[in-house]
């Protein structure tokens, strides 16, 4: 039976990875009182007595956390940003590839991709690895996601009866373009700069839509049904699948998918 923490675990990530792990009997949640869930040394004995432990942390008690794991075996999975560029920390996006599997697979440090990166990364990573799309090509991003991500605080104000009108409506953020997604979005990558980058908040709990527009000048040689011949030889699992079905009108099809974790 694996022995699982979760340093965190009040928090909205942390929350949901309790609740799909703690009706399963093949798992031990270690837990913590409340007045302990922030004592240095309590925390230092779950994460060294776990064999895994999830991180649902700011970026800097994430990196505490991770100097406080001196047992070899145990496995680290961090959700925050800190460590998606990190060299010890494998990249945690099976889908693209089989050796990235691999990596994941036999690693003791993996760190959980952005909710936007993950989307950007699974459209523009296969393209640039596959010498399509050229690294230094000028990229936009366009991503409209539920208000879930957010985390608590924000939950509270789109499920307030009370909210301001101005909730109902889509709202624009990163305006300055200094979003934590975008480094990750650059270096797993491989680009020479950062995408201009239009992030979306809409008034849904969970779920996201990310668009990267290709110019042709972008291209080293192809067309858009090489573009497919790509994804559909890489995505073809039971996570992330292919698809290049639209309804007659030109939207998007309606899928039922699985409620998956935003990550931010």
């Amino acid at each position: 039976m694996k022995k699982v923490f979760i340093d965190g675990s009040v928090g909205t990530t942390g929350l949901r990875i309790y609740s799909r792990l703690e009706s399963r009997n093949d798992i031990e949640l270690i837990t913590l009182p409340e007045e302990l869930r922030k004592d240095k040394t309590k925390r230092r004995e779950a994460i060294n007595s776990s064999d895994i432990t999830f991180l649902c942390l700011p970026d800097d008690a994430a990196i505490e956390a991770v100097s406080l794991c001196s047992n070899p075996n145990t496995v680290i999975i961090d959700t925050s940003t800190a460590h998606r560029k990190h060299p010890d920390f494998v990249y945690g996006l099976p889908e693209l590839s089989v050796e990235q599997c691999e990596k994941i697979r036999t690693s003791k440090r993996i760190a959980v991709p952005g909710c936007h990166a993950g989307g950007f990364v699974s459209l523009v990573y296969p393209l640039v690895k596959a010498g399509i799309l050229e690294k230094s090509a000028a990229l936009f991003c366009h991503s409209v996601t539920g208000y879930s991500g957010g985390g608590k605080k924000m939950i509270a104000e789109y499920e307030d009866e009370n909210k301001s009108a101005i909730l109902e409506a889509p709202r624009q953020y990163g305006l300055t373009q200094n979003h934590k997604h975008l480094k990750e979005m650059k270096a797993i990558c491989m680009l020479d700069h950062n995408p201009i980058f239009c992030p979306v908040v809409s008034d849904f709990y969970s779920g996201m839509v990310v668009t990267v527009p290709l110019f042709a000048k972008d291209l080293k040689f192809g067309c858009a049904d090489d573009i497919k011949k790509v994804y559909k030889g890489l995505y073809n699992g039971p996570v992330v699948k292919y698809t290049d079905t639209l309804t007659d009108d030109g939207f998007c099809p309606e899928r039922k998918c699985r409620d998956l974790t935003v990550w931010r």
